[in-house]
C-alpha cells in the first residue's frame, strides 16, 4: 500500500526536551485531544480514536559502520475508525 507522508522532522535534542515532546503528546492523548504537529512551513492535527493501535518497535540497524540503535512508538488507526485493540500487555521499564 502506498504511504503519504503528512509530517517528518528529525533532529538531534537533549533527552529531556525529548520527554517534554512526548509528554505533551501523552497529556494530549489522555485528554482525548487532537494532536497537532509543527516545525517550519509543516504541520499537520491528528485526532487519535479512543482505541489505536499503539506499537513498540526497539531495532538495531547495521551499514558496515557503526551499529545504529532506535526505539520507534506508533500510534496507528484506519482513517475514520474508532480503532482497535490486539496483542499482548505492553510494560515499559
Amino acid at each position: 500500500m502506498p504511504e503519504e507522508v503528512l509530517f517528518e522532522t528529525e533532529r538531534s535534542m537533549e533527552r529531556s526536551e525529548i520527554a517534554s515532546y512526548l509528554r505533551t503528546v501523552a497529556d494530549r492523548l489522555d485528554a482525548g485531544e487532537s494532536v497537532g504537529l509543527e516545525a517550519g512551513d509543516q504541520q499537520v492535527t491528528l485526532d487519535p480514536p479512543a482505541r489505536p493501535t499503539f506499537e513498540v518497535k526497539a531495532e538495531r540497524e547495521t551499514n558496515g559502520g557503526p551499529d545504529e540503535l532506535s526505539v520507534e512508538f506508533e500510534l496507528e488507526w484506519d482513517e475514520g475508525e474508532s480503532g482497535a485493540g490486539g496483542g499482548g500487555r505492553l510494560s515499559i521499564e
